[in-house]
């Protein structure tokens, strides 16, 4: 299903794509964001026209340089899951609260070499390494943690198939 973006969100979240990478011994890519101190999951927003997939498989490769034969598509959450950035946080141009998001598992079909963070001109990442599954949501920062928390719960039993 392709996302439209309607000519103004009316509920005030940008929607916006998560994506849970894993490796076979099932730790997640936790990468540092450029220019800060803080650590997530890959992430960004959708563009007009695009599915969420072709969203997710997107920012993957713009983020850290894997392209889609590089990874399997495990599975998905089936809804929006929603948070907001505290007011402090907000640029003042914008018209959004928060994200909405709709997270993706993946499983890493790549060898670690092939992971590449400077592929765009303004790099989102400077470092990333593996982590437990279940460190991200104690670490990220605090405005996310429900979110990561919600999304890694309902993708968890899918690990059980690989």
């Amino acid at each position: 299903m392709t996302y439209m973006r309607p000519e103004s969100e009316t509920d005030g979240y940008r929607p916006n794509v998560g994506i849970v990478l894993f490796n076979g011994a099932r730790q997640v890519l936790w990468a540092r964001r450029s220019r800060r101190d803080g650590w997530q999951f890959p992430q960004g927003g959708i563009e007009a026209g695009e599915t969420l997939e072709q969203a997710a498989y997107r920012e993957l490769y713009e983020e850290v340089g894997l392209r889609p034969e590089n990874v399997e598509l495990v599975g998905r959450t089936q809804s929006w899951l929603r948070y907001e950035v505290p007011g402090n946080l907000r640029s003042r141009n914008t018209r959004f609260r928060g994200q909405k998001q709709v997270w993706f598992l993946m499983r890493m079909l790549a060898e670690d070499s092939d992971i590449c963070l400077d592929l765009s001109p303004v790099p989102e990442f400077d470092h990333w390494q593996w982590v437990d599954y279940w460190l991200p949501p104690r670490k990220v920062v605090s405005f996310k943690r429900a979110v990561y928390r919600s999304a890694l719960s309902e993708l968890e039993p899918l690990l059980r198939f690989i």
